[in-house]
């Protein structure tokens, strides 16, 4: 369930969110949108994906986190379990509105009220986990900065994403991703929908076209994704480990 509502002081200087609790969101999702400025950190212990939208046919830059619809091999008892967290997760129950504020290029700043990480009980705000988006005075609290910096990241990521998958495109890099992984309880699963960038096909460019990835600062992320479908092996192992440990 999302219910977003515009953050303003007067209407949550009182709301407080339990962080811990903010992993929840990711649960059921076996893939998790990411930007290219945390490819660094995605990539060691992800692959990253890019994923077509089945309503608007727009690829999306994604990591991928299990092998059905809703397994996140990352999530055990609502908690995120790899050592990075991807920015989606961490702004988590924030979100940008749809409308611009009055001033331009500021936008509002939404909260999910449904979301599991607000606090409703008044005996958790003792939990160290706890914060507030508020100080005593009235001003943002470090929190709330820090997730409002979250939320400008994915900002400027959604053009940097935009831009490194419209030079894929214009390049014919892409290419379908097909994978059939059998597991340790011979149970198969076969990766249907995904794609990733062809190797060879960055190989066979010309010195001109390396040159301007290389000034645009994609050629590393390129090759990061690349480089990042290696993770599909230790993904395989969380999943034959999650087998074993449910028939132990």
């Amino acid at each position: 369930m999302t219910n977003l509502v515009a953050i303003n002081y007067s209407a949550h200087k009182h709301l407080k969110i339990d962080i811990a609790k903010t992993q929840e969101h990711s649960a059921t999702q076996n893939m998790l949108p990411v930007v290219v400025a945390e490819f660094s950190q995605v990539s060691v212990q992800h692959p990253i994906v890019l994923a077509k939208s089945g309503e608007t046919g727009e690829f999306t830059l994604t990591a991928l986190l299990g092998f059905e619809q809703h397994e996140n091999l990352f999530s055990k008892d609502g908690q995120w379990q790899g050592v990075y967290i991807p920015l989606q997760l961490q702004r988590q129950p924030f979100f940008v509105g749809d409308i611009q504020a009055e001033e331009a290029g500021d936008y509002a700043v939404c909260i999910n009220l449904d979301s599991p990480s607000i606090v409703r009980d008044s005996a958790q705000n003792n939990v160290n986990d706890i914060q507030v988006l508020f100080t005593d005075s009235g001003e943002d609290s470090d929190y709330f900065v820090k997730m409002k910096q979250c939320l400008g990241y994915l900002l400027q990521g959604e053009i940097e994403n935009k831009a490194l998958i419209d030079t894929l495109l214009a390049l014919n890099l892409v290419q379908p991703l097909s994978l059939d992984v059998t597991f340790c309880n011979k149970q198969s699963s076969r990766l249907n929908g995904l794609y990733t960038v062809s190797e060879e096909k960055v190989v066979a460019l010309d010195p001109e076209q390396i040159g301007r990835l290389h000034k645009a600062q994609q050629l590393k992320p390129i090759y990061t994704m690349i480089n990042s479908l290696g993770q599909l092996y230790p993904l395989i192992e969380r999943k034959n480990q999650q087998l074993v440990s449910v028939h132990d």
